[in-house]
């Protein structure tokens, strides 16, 4: 059993002090995932990676409902959180702004890519809606392998399902996500 999952174990049955220790042991793995989205949001994004983890932090841990079972299930559930608050965050400011011009998302296998290409994440947080109302583990699959840069046996782990099937949704969910996001560029 992995450190993590010891430690999740120790939160489910009420430790305080394994809530410090969870954050001091994957508060710098989230802060690094944190940055790389930022990088990919335009200039003028308000949102800081410092601010997205401990919001995400904020609800993962202070839910004593969560019942996590290993690490790949408490990272999976930090891709959710993390992919809700950009989206939310999206939202507040387009909605202040009334303006756009972000380029749409294209997800590739290189998920850690330094390629500074803005996210819209209203477009991709709405397409995965929508996506999850046809097919709920190919939502999830984008979201574990985007948001929190799972890796295939991790996504497999924490769906219960096996590394095939999670190539197979990862390539049936990219190809959906680019021809629904193509469809938001025409007018």
């Amino acid at each position: 059993m992995g450190e993590i999952t010891q430690i999740l174990l120790e939160i489910r049955a009420g430790s305080e002090t394994a809530r410090t220790r969870l954050v001091d042991l994957v508060y710098e793995q989230l802060r690094a995932l944190a940055g790389s989205y930022m990088k990919k949001q335009p200039w003028s994004h308000t949102l800081q990676p410092t601010a997205l983890v401990h919001e995400a932090f904020l609800r993962l841990v202070g839910n004593e409902h969560i019942q996590w079972t290993d690490r790949a299930h408490f990272f999976a559930a930090c891709a959710g959180v993390m992919r809700n608050i950009l989206a939310d965050h999206a939202r507040r400011r387009k909605a202040t702004k009334r303006g756009g011009g972000v380029r749409q998302v294209t997800l590739s296998d290189s998920l850690a890519s330094n390629e500074q290409v803005p996210i819209d994440m209203i477009a991709l947080d709405d397409a995965l809606t929508r996506l999850a109302e046809l097919n709920e583990r190919h939502a999830r699959v984008v979201e574990c392998r985007f948001f929190a840069a799972m890796t295939v046996p991790e996504v497999a782990e924490a769906l219960g399902v096996s590394a095939r099937t999670i190539d197979n949704d990862w390539a049936m969910a990219r190809a959906w996500l680019a021809a629904n996001l193509s469809e938001n560029e025409v007018p």
